[in-house]
């Protein structure tokens, strides 16, 4: 148990994680005075947020491509009969 807690803590000091398998993981560390975080993310969750978000975030830039040119449209004519 001892070993196993000291290949830890020099995995740790390393930068390594040796509770999950190496893969092709992209890594970021923020890292200041304070605090380090360190954040490992798969390679697939790309994909998954893509199908995910996509619909939801297209919906909103249709609605509001929409509403803008609604309110160009209306603002075109209140100008026109103001002049």
């Amino acid at each position: 148990m001892s070993q196993r807690k000291d290949n830890y803590r020099a995995a740790l000091q390393r930068g390594e994680d040796v509770s999950a398998p190496r893969t092709s993981a992209k890594v970021t560390t923020v890292q200041n005075r304070y605090f380090r975080v360190t954040l490992e993310v798969e390679p697939d969750l790309q994909g998954d947020l893509t199908r995910w978000v996509g619909r939801p975030v297209s919906s909103v830039v249709l609605a509001g491509t929409g509403l803008l040119r609604t309110l160009a449209a209306t603002v075109g004519r209140v100008s026109r009969h103001g002049d």
